[in-house]
C-alpha cells in the first residue's frame, strides 16, 4: 500500500525538457548581452572614445563594434567579451551553488542555517547579553566569541558557528575516540569565561594536560588527585564533611559512596539502604563535632562503639541517634551485615593517601566551593573507575561545587556571572551523582552549566536507571550524539526523532510516442539507524530544544590556531606526569620493594 503522503506521479515529456533547456540558454544569453553592454560602455568611457551607448543587449552580444566603433579591437574584445564572459560564469556558478545547497538542504531534511538562528552569532550574542549583566553595555562586536556561549560545532556549508547559550544544560553521547574530549570538552574549558570543573579518569594526553597551563593563567588551579592519576602532589585539601552537618547533607554524602559502589538496580535493596542510612548517621556524627572522616572508619570497624550515638545526641539529632542505636542493638547477624556493607562502600578511605586529600591539614590551602563559584579558578577531579576507586570522593566534590554555585547564584540575583562550567567527563564511571537528572532541571537557570559526557545511552541507564536516564535526556536542552553509536534501540529512537522527508523518484519509460519521464514523491527516513551508526568521526547530531535536528562538524582543539600554544603545553604537562611517575619508582625494584 502506498504511503498516505505519496503524491500522484506527474509525467514530463522530452519536449518539455528541451523547452526548459531553451529557456536556460536564452536566459544566459540575455545575461551575457546585458553584462556586455554594461562592461562595453564602461570600457568605452575609460578609453574616452565616445558617448554612452543606449541599451541594446542583442547588439552588444552579436555586433559590439556597432555600439562602440571607436574602440580598438583589443579593448572591444576585453570589455565586451572577456569581462562579461567571466562575470556571467561567476553569476551562473553562484546561482548553481545556491540552488544545489538549497536542494541538498531540502533533500537531507536536517536543519539549515535559518533553522538554527537562535544558536548562531546574532541571537546567541543577544541572549548572552541578556543573561549576563556584565555584557549588557557592550556592542555586539565587542562581545568575544567565548562570552557568547559554548561552541558545539560548525554547520556545513558556510561553517557557521553553532553555540549553546549560558542557560543550556548539555548531554553528549559519544563513543571513545570520537572527539568527545578533543572536540567538545577541551575547547569549552579553554574558552570558559568563569570557573571550570572537570572530572576525568585520565590525565596524560587528555583534557587535564591540554588545559592546565592555559587555566593557570586565568586563576588558581586546584587538583584533587587521590589515586594519583596525574601523580600530582597533594597541594590542597577539601573538607568532605563540610556539607554533612545536617541530616540532608549527610545522607547525600552517604549516597555518593553507595552510588559509586553499586548500580541503580541494586542500590535500593535492604542491605544497601540500611548501610546508606548507617553511613549517613556516622557522617552526621563526625561533622556535627568537626571530627575527621577517618573517625568514621574507626566507628565502622567497631559497631559496639557508642561514641557516634553520644555525639549525635549531644548535637540534638536524637532521632538519628535512636535509629543508629537500634541498628547497633539489633540482631548480630543483621548488624554485622549492615556494617560490613557500609565498610565496603567507604573502603576507599582505608588508604591513608586517599583520606589525606579530604582531611584537614593546616599546612595546605583548603579548597572552598563557595569561594570557587565566584572565581576564575579551575578544579580538576581525577579518579580511576571500577572497584576500589575514589569516585565517591570525586562525585561528592563535584556535587558540592555545583550546589555551592547555586547558593552563590541565589545570593547574587539568581544567576552566576560569569557562569560556571562543569564538564563531567566519564560521568557514569567517576562522577555518579544519583540525582543529577533532577539537578539538570534548574542548574542552567542559575548560570551553572553542566556538560555530562557519556560513552553510550545504556551506560547512563546502568548509572541512573532507565527512568533516570530518560529524565536526564529529557531535561538536557542541548543533546550531542557523535559517532560510534552501536545501540540499535537508541539509533532507531534517534532516527524516529529526526523524522521523515519527501523524496522525489524519477523513472523514464519509452513508448512509440517517444520517451517520457515520470516523477513521484515518497517518504523515507531522513537518517535511518544504519546511517546514524555510520556517522563519521568529526560529525555530530545536535538536538536542541525547539529546533530541527542538525548535523554539525566539531572543531577539535588541535585544528585551531591556539594549537600552536596548547599543543606544546600539553606535551610539557604530559612529560611532567611521566617524570613524577618515574620519580616514585626510583629505589624500588619491579615488585615495588626497596632496592
Amino acid at each position: 500500500m502506498p504511503s498516505p503522503r505519496t503524491s500522484a506521479p506527474s509525467t514530463t515529456t522530452g519536449s518539455d525538457a528541451l523547452l526548459y533547456l531553451l529557456f536556460g540558454v536564452l536566459g544566459a544569453a540575455m545575461a551575457f548581452g546585458s553584462l556586455a553592454w554594461l562592461t562595453g560602455n564602461l570600457t568605452n568611457s575609460l578609453a574616452g572614445s565616445g558617448p554612452w551607448a543606449p541599451f541594446r543587449a542583442t547588439d552588444a552580444l552579436l555586433h559590439p563594434e556597432m555600439l562602440w566603433p571607436a574602440l580598438s579591437t583589443t579593448a572591444l574584445l576585453t570589455g565586451a567579451r572577456v569581462v562579461p564572459a567571466l562575470l556571467t560564469l561567476a553569476l551562473l556558478t553562484t546561482v548553481l551553488v545556491l540552488w544545489l545547497r538549497r536542494r541538498a538542504g531540502a533533500k537531507t531534511g536536517l536543519a539549515r542555517k535559518g533553522d538554527l538562528a537562535p544558536l548562531l552569532d546574532k541571537e546567541i550574542t543577544a541572549k548572552a547579553k541578556s543573561l549576563r549583566p556584565s555584557l549588557g553595555d557592550r556592542d555586539d562586536k565587542e562581545v568575544a566569541p567565548a562570552d557568547r556561549g559554548i561552541l558545539l560545532g560548525t554547520l556545513d556549508p558556510g561553517r557557521a558557528e553553532v553555540r549553546a547559550s549560558w542557560e543550556d544544560v548539555i548531554v553528549a553521547i559519544m563513543a571513545p575516540r570520537s572527539g568527545k574530549t578533543s572536540g567538545l570538552a577541551i575547547p569549552a574549558i579553554l574558552a570558559a569565561p568563569g570557573p571550570v570543573l572537570l572530572t576525568s579518569n585520565k590525565a596524560a594526553n587528555d583534557a587535564f594536560t591540554a588545559t592546565v597551563d592555559a587555566r593557570a593563567e586565568v586563576g588558581t588551579v586546584w587538583t584533587l588527585d587521590p589515586q594519583q592519576i596525574a601523580h600530582h602532589p597533594r597541594e590542597m585539601w577539601w573538607d568532605i564533611l563540610a556539607d554533612a552537618r545536617d541530616l540532608a547533607g549527610a545522607k547525600r554524602l552517604a549516597g555518593h559512596f553507595v552510588a559509586a559502589s553499586v548500580d541503580e538496580s541494586s542500590g535500593s535493596d535492604f542491605w544497601s539502604t540500611a548501610a546508606s542510612n548507617t553511613l549517613g548517621a556516622l557522617f552526621l556524627a563526625a561533622a556535627s563535632h568537626r571530627r575527621r572522616i577517618t573517625d568514621v572508619l574507626a566507628w565502622l570497624a567497631s559497631p559496639a562503639d557508642r561514641t557516634p550515638v553520644d555525639l549525635l545526641t549531644d548535637a540534638g539529632h536524637d532521632a538519628v541517634a535512636a535509629q543508629l542505636q537500634g541498628t547497633v542493638s539489633g540482631a548480630t547477624e543483621t548488624r554485622d551485615g549492615i556494617y560490613e556493607t557500609a565498610r565496603q562502600y567507604a573502603s576507599c578511605l582505608l588508604d591513608p593517601d586517599v583520606a589525606a586529600w579530604v582531611t584537614p591539614n593546616e599546612d595546605l590551602p583548603e579548597f572552598k566551593p563557595l569561594a570557587f563559584a565566584t572565581s576564575h579558578d579551575t578544579l580538576y577531579l581525577l579518579s580511576k573507575d571500577g572497584g576500589g576507586s575514589a569516585s565517591a570522593i570525586i562525585a561528592a566534590a563535584a556535587d558540592a561545587v555545583m550546589r555551592a554555585a547555586v547558593i552563590v547564584a541565589e545570593r547574587s540575583g539568581g544567576r552566576l556571572d560569569p557562569p560556571a562550567l562543569c564538564v563531567l567527563d566519564e560521568a557514569a564511571n567517576v562522577c555518579r551523582i544519583s540525582d543529577l537528572p533532577d539537578l539538570y532541571s534548574h542548574l542552567g537557570s542559575r548560570g551553572v552549566i553542566p556538560v555530562t559526557i557519556l560513552q553510550s545511552y545504556r551506560q547512563g541507564q546502568r548509572c541512573w536507571g532507565e527512568a533516570g536516564m530518560d529524565a536526564l535526556w529529557s531535561a538536557a536542552t542541548v543533546k550531542i550524539v557523535g559517532s560510534g553509536i552501536d545501540d540499535a534501540d537508541f539509533a532507531d529512537r534517534l532516527s524516529r526523532q529526526v523524522g521523515d522527508h519527501d523524496v522525489q523518484t524519477v523513472s523514464v519509460s519509452t513508448s512509440e510516442g517517444g520517451k517520457s519521464t515520470s516523477v513521484s514523491m515518497r517518504t523515507e527516513q531522513i537518517l535511518p539507524p544504519d546511517a546514524i551508526r555510520a556517522l563519521p568521526k568529526g560529525k555530530v547530531l545536535l538536538l536542541a530544544t525547539g529546533l530541527r535536528i542538525a548535523m554539525l562538524s566539531i572543531r577539535p582543539w588541535y585544528k585551531e590556531p591556539s594549537a600552536k600554544v596548547v599543543g606544546p603545553a600539553s606535551a610539557r604537562a604530559t612529560k611532567a606526569i611521566t617524570e613524577r611517575a618515574l620519580a616514585k619508582t626510583v629505589g624500588h625494584d619491579d615488585f615495588g620493594l626497596s632496592a
